[in-house]
């Protein structure tokens, strides 16, 4: 019988035989050799047609009689699969022999049990499980049953799952014991500063259960996805047990600090010093803090302190915080130009509260709550005639300048396959924010966000990237709060926030491919604009094409952008990953 059936048959007369145990052939006398075969006789079968089988024996009626074509019609006839023994007999008459087959057929399949079976259900293998429905238990198509459970689970990721032992009483009972292939343990290497919680809190793959390759891919993006190792690997080690193994992951840590210090001068502020610290794997716990302080001018106050914790609990909660208070110089614009209306110093301070908790594998919620207070501080240029003290000027501060106490709730689907610089798969995002009086603050809007990335692998490091926004508000909603398109973050080739309004539309599409190491380049083309009237004017959206670059630094990555729009070319610079 097939050996790759594994499978063992307890017959009536309790008489075990395995299913590998071969076919004899009974006393053969030696002077039957040569005479002709005279008839075929098939007995023992119950189930099982007669037609069924004489369809595979092959000695025929008038044949010559040999002990090889014996062996190989008794082979035929246990191939079909229908019986654990097969026995010839022969009959000497005066015209020559008859061959007498004598079947013991399998007993009829009764029920299933499923032993050792955790990832898989046992209605679904027994759904694999097509032998026995046309009575009598076929050891082939259980053969072949076995191996499409066993793809089954190769399917699901238990690449280590094998049928380990099947077996079947006299009653009909089918037993099939299933080894899904454990995972003993997991080892980390290369880890100095990252503590070894931080890496194995983010793999799905856990020691005791059985292993999932698709899993452990996973677990190795998110791994990556923390922005704290320049390179991560997984290789699997023999385990102790049978089928078991123990999963090694090797990580090269890469720098999570940063520290900047700088300069410059403007009108308004005169000499202004900037000094910034922070580590996104602060101690090797993996928390992010975050410190900025601006001094000199008019900025002595200006500072922004932020502290991220992923995992405040077993349930990946995350809470995040910051205070600021910052001044700035903010330039508005005449609706639909570059045209600068005025140019005044302006001043937000507040602070920040978001928990977060993730759902499913590629889910993550969000909740805001916002406390921020925009003062305006001093004109530097521009309309006098907005800034002067006169009804229009005031007019402008009471719509656009006070407490703002907001709840936002945020729901993310992300299935990136890098975060910082994704090859493959999607990024949707929707937000609501809701501010209030009753809340406390002096603005009552409501404003919602929806966003799309897709990322297509051309080649190994050729990506086409896409991205699209759409905004909507409704109720009292000051400047700051407003939807703004324009500058290196939405719309390349106008200046920061040149169109504001309650509505807007922003699409993104670029080219990215490799120049040399570090550096890589973009070709890009914007569109969008913001409304404050009814509707949405797809007719007046503003466009603009350009090439860029990437460049990875020790500081962070660098984007530089030059883009041409309908109202002349500007280059962009700034820090930071792309979208």
């Amino acid at each position: 019988m097939n050996t790759n059936l594994r499978c063992k048959l307890l017959v009536v007369v309790a008489l075990v035989l395995s299913m590998t145990a071969g076919l004899l052939l009974p006393a053969y006398a030696a002077d039957m050799e040569g005479k002709t075969v005279t008839a075929i006789t098939i007995t023992g079968m119950n189930k099982v047609a007669e037609s069924t089988i004489k369809g595979v024996v092959k000695i025929m009626p008038g044949d010559t009689l040999t002990a090889d074509k014996v062996k190989q019609d008794m082979q035929a006839i246990y191939d079909l699969g229908y019986f654990f023994d097969v026995v010839a007999n022969f009959q000497e008459v005066p015209e020559g022999v008859n061959v007498v087959y004598t079947v013991l057929e399998n007993p009829k399949l009764a029920d299933i049990i499923v032993k050792g079976n955790t990832k898989v259900s046992i209605d679904k293998i027994k759904e694999l499980i097509t032998t026995g429905k046309e009575g009598v238990l076929n050891t082939r198509t259980l053969n072949s049953n076995v191996r499409s459970i066993e793809q089954y689970y190769h399917d699901q990721g238990y690449i280590l799952a094998k049928v380990s032992d099947v077996s079947m009483t006299p009653a009909g009972v089918l037993t099939l014991t299933i080894n899904e292939g454990l995972l003993e343990d997991i080892v980390v290497k290369g880890n100095e500063k990252t503590k070894t919680n931080v890496i194995t809190r983010e793999m799905k793959v856990k020691p005791g259960e059985p292993f999932n390759v698709k899993d452990a891919k996973r677990s190795m993006q998110k791994i990556h996805n923390l922005g704290y190792f320049e390179d991560v690997n997984m290789k699997l080690n023999p385990g102790k047990e049978p089928n078991a193994v123990v999963l090694e992951a090797s990580v090269v840590e890469q720098k999570t600090g940063t520290f900047t210090i700088g300069g410059g001068y403007s009108k308004s502020d005169g000499m202004v010093g900037i000094i910034g610290i922070g580590d996104n794997n602060y101690r090797g716990t993996g928390d992010k803090v975050k410190l900025q302080w601006e001094f000199g001018g008019a900025s002595d106050k200006n500072y922004e302190i932020s502290y991220t914790r992923p995992w405040l609990d077993s349930k990946q909660t995350s809470l995040s915080f910051s205070f600021y208070d910052l001044t700035n110089e903010h330039t508005d614009y005449y609706d639909g130009t570059d045209d600068e209306k005025t140019t005044y110093d302006r001043n937000r301070k507040g602070f920040e509260v978001t928990l977060g908790r993730p759902e499913g594998e590629y889910i993550h919620n969000y909740i805001t709550f916002k406390n921020r207070r925009d003062t305006y501080e001093e004109y530097v240029e521009g309309d006098i005639n907005y800034l002067d003290g006169t009804a229009e000027h005031n007019q402008y501060l009471e719509d656009n300048f006070g407490l703002t106490r907001s709840v936002t709730l945020t729901r993310v689907f992300d299935s990136r396959d890098n975060v910082y610089a994704p090859t493959e798969g999607v990024r949707y995002s929707l937000s609501a924010e809701f501010a209030g009086k009753g809340l406390g603050g002096e603005f009552d809007f409501d404003k919602y966000t929806v966003e799309g990335r897709k990322y297509f692998k051309i080649d190994a490091n050729h990506v086409i990237a896409t991205r699209l926004t759409a905004g909507y508000a409704t109720g009292k909603i000051s400047d700051a709060a407003r939807f703004a398109v324009g500058g290196s973050d939405t719309l390349r080739g106008y200046e920061d926030d040149q169109f504001k309004g309650k509505k807007m539309l922003a699409a993104s599409a670029e080219y990215r491919f490799p120049i040399i190491s570090q550096i890589q380049g973009v070709v890009f083309s914007d569109i969008g604009n913001a409304w404050n009237g009814e509707g949405y004017k797809l007719d007046d959206l503003k466009a603009s094409a350009g090439v860029g670059l990437r460049i990875t630094t020790p500081i962070g990555p660098v984007r530089i952008d030059y883009a041409k729009g309908e109202e002349g070319a500007r280059t962009h610079f700034s820090f930071g990953g792309q979208f």
